[in-house]
């Protein structure tokens, strides 16, 4: 139970009415002079303070996370379009190797045909020379034989020259 509720407290010999009574003085006084006012004033300024504080701090918290959100999706844009470059890349590089490939045969094809009529013109000229060679060699055996027949006989002059020039007509 509190001491004020016994007699012994208001006894003036008291030092604990004495130490209330200044308290309660200092109080008054303190009240009267505006203080409590003052720091009523200055409590009121502080929490103001305090709200401004935290008004701006949840203010710099939207625009970070706007700036997060902002970062994030340009994060994912860029991403996107990385793996569609590669993709695109990836398509290009396939197309080019196609296209390599098909000059590659197309070339591969026309050297083939060159080649091969390279091969038949030059059996064709080695016909033409094997015919050419057998045609000279027919040509000088017919002009021995005839020339053998005719030795015995006597020669012409104008047989002998048809049988030399026999050998560059049939050609």
């Amino acid at each position: 139970m509190p001491a004020f509720f016994h007699a012994a407290f208001w006894d003036l010999a008291n030092p604990e009415l004495w130490v209330g009574v200044g308290l309660i003085a200092f109080i008054a006084i303190l009240w009267r002079a505006g203080a409590l006012h003052m720091a009523g004033a200055a409590l009121d300024s502080k929490a103001a303070k305090i709200k401004v504080d935290l008004d701006e701090a949840a203010r710099i918290r939207a625009d970070a996370e706007a700036l997060l959100a902002d970062i994030n999706k340009q994060r994912a844009d860029a991403e996107a379009q990385a793996k569609a470059m590669i993709e695109t890349a990836q398509i290009q590089a396939q197309q080019l190797a196609a296209d390599a490939k098909a000059k590659l045969q197309d070339e591969l094809a026309r050297r083939t045909r060159i080649a091969e009529a390279k091969i038949e013109a030059a059996q064709a000229e080695a016909a033409a020379q094997v015919r050419a060679a057998a045609i000279d060699l027919a040509a000088r055996a017919t002009e021995n034989v005839l020339a053998q027949n005719l030795a015995g006989v006597k020669t012409d002059p104008l047989i002998d020259k048809a049988i030399s020039e026999m050998a560059t007509k049939l050609q």
